[in-house]
């Protein structure tokens, strides 16, 4: 009787010691699946940001090698930064960029430029346009934001366009007269203070003759409603 109760309980031991084994191996291979995958996940994270510090040495190589220019923002003042340009220039541009930004997303993309120079009376083939927007295209996107549009005129007037460029061709199409009126050019540093001060009243007075024109259509609103209300009142007397 003792011998079979101890061989039941050696064979509960048994049983309990093999099923604790089975237990401690499964947990082990989780664990070791978890590793595994946290390998992997460090592996692709690694690989991914690799790709990416190697893009950003490669465009910061092509900078100091003079083949890219620095990404600008893409929120900038066109009157600080072109101030060869007076406020009413600048209008002009803006107003014809919008005129041929069709998909109002910002840039004349491709086909809008190719547009454009139709509309010039200027034709030009697609690699010919590719070749314009590329000599003022500083984020190389394939398209002119509003800034890049600004150099075309800011590179004509400085002078720095071939004659057989088409980008020469549109500014000289588009009627908006671009000469400078900056300090460029001058002789000396009293010459260049005079000049910048003619350019800062000059900067005013046309803020300043905006203003008063908002003033005047103001003014004659509302005398267009008053004049509006007595006739109303009148009729309903």
């Amino acid at each position: 009787m003792a011998s079979e109760e101890l061989a039941q309980k050696l064979q509960r031991r048994l049983q309990l010691e093999e099923s604790g084994a089975a237990a401690e191996g499964e947990a082990e291979a989780a664990k070791g699946a978890a590793v595994a995958g946290e390998v992997e996940e460090r592996s692709c994270l690694t690989a991914s940001a690799g790709a990416e510090l190697s893009a950003k040495l490669c465009r910061r190589q092509d900078i100091n090698e003079g083949a890219a220019q620095p990404r600008r923002a893409a929120v900038f003042n066109p009157y600080t930064e072109f101030k060869e340009f007076s406020r009413r220039q600048i209008k002009d541009m803006e107003r014809m960029f919008r005129l041929y930004d069709s998909g109002r997303d910002g840039y004349i993309d491709l086909m809008e430029l190719k547009l454009m120079m139709e509309k010039l009376g200027a034709p030009q083939t697609h690699l010919g346009l590719k070749n314009m927007i590329k000599e003022v295209d500083e984020d190389f996107d394939g398209k002119l934001s509003f800034r890049e549009f600004l150099l075309i005129f800011h590179k004509a007037a400085a002078g720095e366009l071939e004659e057989d460029s088409g980008l020469l061709t549109l500014a000289k199409l588009s009627e908006i007269d671009v000469s400078i009126e900056g300090v460029k050019g001058a002789k000396n540093f009293f010459e260049a203070k005079a000049q910048a001060l003619s350019s800062a009243s000059k900067f005013e007075a046309e803020i300043k003759a905006e203003q008063d024109e908002r003033k005047r259509e103001e003014e004659e609103r509302k005398h267009r409603r008053a004049a509006f209300r007595e006739l109303k009142s009148a009729f309903t007397q």
